[in-house]
This record gives C-alpha cells, sequence and structure tokens, in this order.
C-alpha cells in the first residue's frame, strides 16, 4: 500500500506550484531565504511610521498600515509571479511625502497621500501600456545614478536630522548639533552598529541597531518608555482611506505627482532587474521571467498603498539577501509576507522606538544609495554634471522634484552645448519641457 502522507502531499503541491525542483531549490532553504529577506528589510515597519509621523500621521495606525502592504505586496509577487522579490513602502519617497510636500509645500497629508494614490495610478498606466520598461530604458545612466545618489543624500539629511546631528543655524543655515544629547550620541551609535554589522554580513543589522538603541534609550532618555511587546494591532481608520484626489488636482502638484511616478517607476524596476539577475533568472537583455506581472503587481501594491495610508511601494534590493542564501521561487516571497503579518502583533515595540533610534537606518540608506556615484563617467563633462546636480540639488534645496528637474535640465543643456544632440532622447526631451512648462506656468 503506497499512501501519501499530508506532509508528503503538501511538498508535492508547493513544488508544482512554485516550480521548486526546476528552480533547484527546496522547501527548507525557501524559508531560510524568505525570513532572511524579512530580517534584512523588517525595519521599515519602525522607520516608516517615524518618517510619516512627523506629517502628522498616526504613528501606531501607520505601524500597522506599513506591515499590511508588505505583507500584501510580498505575498502577490509571490503567488502571482513566482519571483523572490518582498514589496514595502519605499525609503525615500517616505521621506519626499512628509518632509517636501508636506513640511516644506504645506500640504496636507491626505493631499499628499491623493498625489501618492495618483503617482501609482500613472505608473499603473504605463505598465497596463508597456510603456514602462522603454522609460526605464530611456533615463540615462548618469541621470538614473543622480537622482538615486541625491534621494540617498535627501534620506542621509532626514536621518542626520531626527538624531540632532545636524541643526539650523540662520547664519550657515546648518551646523553640527550638540555632541553631549542623548539623540546626538545614540543617533550615531545606531549607524555605526549597523554598518559594523552590515560590514559583518549579518542580514538584520538595521533591526538589530534599532533595538540595541531603543534599549539603551529606555535606560538613559525619560521621553521613552516601555509599553509592552505584544497587542492586538491599533486602530488604522485615521488613516485608511484618506486619500484626498481631488485635494491632489491642484496643477502646483502636478510635478510632485510626475516625481512620485518617475522615481517609483524606476527604482522598482531596477530592483526587479537586479535582484532577478542576483537570483540568477535574469537573461542577458535584462529581461525575466513573469516581467510584466510582476510589474503589475508593483504598480498595483503602490496603488493600494496609497489608499491604505501609506507612501508608495516598491519592490525591496534587501530581497537580494533572500537570493543570496539560495531563495529562487516566489515561496521566498510569501514567507517574508507572512512574517510580516507576524509584526501586526507587535506594535508596542514600534511605539516606543524614539526617532534617533530609526536615524542609524537612514543615514546607511543613504550610503547605499550614494554608492551608485561610482558608476558615473566623470571624466565626460555631459554625464557627470547632470548627475552631480541631480544629486547635490535634493539635498540642497530639500525637495527631490528640483533635484530631478535640474538634473534633467542640465542633461539637455550641457548635451546640447557639447554638440551631441542625439544623445537626447525622445523621453529625456518630453520630461524636461513637462518640468520647464511647470516651473514657467505653475512655479
Amino acid at each position: 500500500m503506497n499512501a501519501t502522507s499530508p506532509s508528503s502531499t503538501q511538498q508535492n503541491v508547493l513544488d508544482r506550484f512554485f516550480k521548486l525542483r526546476e528552480n533547484n531549490t527546496s522547501i527548507k532553504t525557501e524559508i531560510i531565504a524568505g525570513i532572511t529577506t524579512f530580517l534584512t528589510m523588517v525595519y521599515i515597519v519602525f522607520v516608516n511610521p517615524s518618517v510619516l509621523g512627523a506629517a502628522g500621521m498616526d504613528t501606531q495606525a501607520v505601524f500597522v498600515t506599513t506591515a499590511i502592504i508588505a505583507a500584501i505586496g510580498s505575498i502577490c509577487m509571490g503567488l502571482f509571479t513566482n519571483l523572490p522579490v518582498a514589496l514595502a513602502p519605499a525609503m525615500g519617497l517616505n521621506a519626499y511625502f512628509a518632509f517636501t510636500v508636506v513640511g516644506k509645500l504645506g500640504y496636507p497629508w491626505e493631499v499628499a497621500m491623493g498625489a501618492v494614490f495618483l503617482g501609482s495610478v500613472g505608473l499603473f498606466i504605463l505598465t497596463v501600456a508597456k510603456v514602462r520598461y522603454w522609460i526605464m530604458n530611456s533615463i540615462p545612466l548618469s541621470l538614473r545614478v543622480g537622482i538615486t545618489s541625491g534621494i540617498g543624500l535627501f534620506i542621509a539629511l532626514i536621518g542626520f536630522k531626527n538624531a540632532g546631528i545636524v541643526i539650523s543655524n540662520p547664519a550657515t543655515l546648518v551646523e553640527i548639533g550638540h555632541f553631549t544629547s542623548i539623540s546626538f550620541l545614540l543617533g550615531f551609535l545606531s549607524f555605526f552598529i549597523i554598518v559594523i554589522l552590515a560590514a559583518k554580513k549579518i542580514h538584520s543589522a538595521v533591526l538589530i541597531s534599532i533595538i540595541i538603541t531603543t534599549l539603551i534609550a529606555l535606560i538613559v532618555d525619560p521621553n521613552v518608555k516601555f509599553m509592552g511587546v505584544v497587542s492586538l494591532p491599533p486602530d488604522i481608520t485615521s488613516v485608511v482611506g484618506k486619500v484626498d484626489v481631488a485635494g491632489a488636482l491642484d496643477s502646483a502638484l502636478i510635478g510632485v505627482i510626475f516625481v512620485f511616478m518617475l522615481i517609483n517607476l524606476f527604482d522598482s524596476s531596477g530592483t526587479l532587474i537586479g535582484v532577478t539577475s542576483k537570483a540568477g533568472l535574469a537573461k542577458t537583455d535584462g529581461t525575466y521571467p513573469n516581467m510584466q506581472k510582476s510589474l503589475y503587481v508593483d504598480s498595483a501594491s503602490s496603488m493600494a498603498g496609497g489608499l491604505l495610508g501609506t507612501s508608495s511601494v516598491t519592490a525591496y534590493i534587501e530581497s537580494s539577501a533572500g537570493t543570496s542564501v539560495g531563495g529562487r521561487t516566489g515561496l521566498t516571497s510569501v514567507v517574508a509576507g507572512l512574517m510580516f503579518i507576524l509584526v501586526l502583533f507587535f506594535s508596542p515595540l514600534a511605539g516606543m522606538v524614539p526617532s534617533y533610534a530609526t536615524a542609524g537606518a537612514l543615514i546607511y540608506v543613504g550610503v547605499l544609495m550614494t554608492s551608485s556615484l561610482i558608476e558615473v563617467k566623470w571624466d565626460d563633462l555631459s554625464e557627470s554634471v547632470p548627475a552631480f546636480i541631480a544629486a547635490v540639488m535634493m539635498p540642497f534645496t530639500y525637495s527631490i522634484t528640483e533635484g530631478v528637474a535640474f538634473g534633467f535640465f542640465s542633461y539637455c543643456i550641457m548635451k546640447v552645448g557639447m554638440g551631441k544632440f542625439k544623445d537626447i532622447n525622445l523621453c529625456v526631451l518630453v520630461v524636461s519641457i513637462l518640468f520647464l512648462a511647470k516651473f514657467i506656468f505653475i512655479g
């Protein structure tokens, strides 16, 4: 009698659905990979509430919605595309949302969330029209690198500010903070814990840093109080569905919506290509299995994120940590998503994490994003100048929009000035004209 055990049947189902043998992997390997991916990116459930909280959003509710959209996006990516790529709210665009659109421009966060949603709708339309990948390839490397690095510098500036390491000064614009303050010392400590652990290839470096820094803060900072460990998820009605689309249709926000769409477009697309390449799934032409489906899941998750009350959702480069330990299929993503569901019951922990405990994570993300500057052809001024302008304009103007716009402007000016007209493709020209029209007619 050849009876098949329940566990054996489950293994066969998973094997067939995720094509484990075909991808030379196993259930055990995929589970380990999923947990690894989760540990490298779980910091977002602590950092995102801290960032969006600066925009006036309920941090406890944002903690829950961040975990929910990370779970939904990652599980959908795994089930519909069979790719080992996890999703969560994007670093950089959350800071842009909170500190530029709300903080600098003064829009209510509900209107800013409307801009996030409209930008995601635009991304979805580009995906359906099958022009998203064309746009991604049409943006010159120098601009992609400059914009990515600029966002990194912008995020790092927010981290330094949150820790009180950099403070304002009317005479010099900025200056060093107070060396003896708790936020200064623990902010720096959080950063160096991360980079030292990361250098030792410890995947959960950011999470460990947040935990250690928060535990020290409980001892030395009277403002940080223990609030428990486990509880039912907090109420999320204060942020869910608070999307003011009508308010976001203000002509002055056209540039903001465009930036949300553009940055999410090549950030997520580039990450998907990078992770699948590391997993050995990408082809030589840059395509990979179920590519179009992955772009649908990515853009649909971003729209859902706006409705839930988080910033734009994107594929996470931290997924490469999972592929580095053998993750090759969507089972990796599903496991990571399920882990985010478990996080929902640890909201008290998120509530007691001070902003300076997550500052190190922001600065570290800045390090990772600016490292791409090595790809710029610095001996070619027509390429290096646009990359430089895009990068430095973001922190210096405290706006990602201006950095992107002036990066495109400088690219066109340098190419025209040096007689390299053919380097200005249709996509670059159209984007530059749109930004120019925005500054002339809208401001």
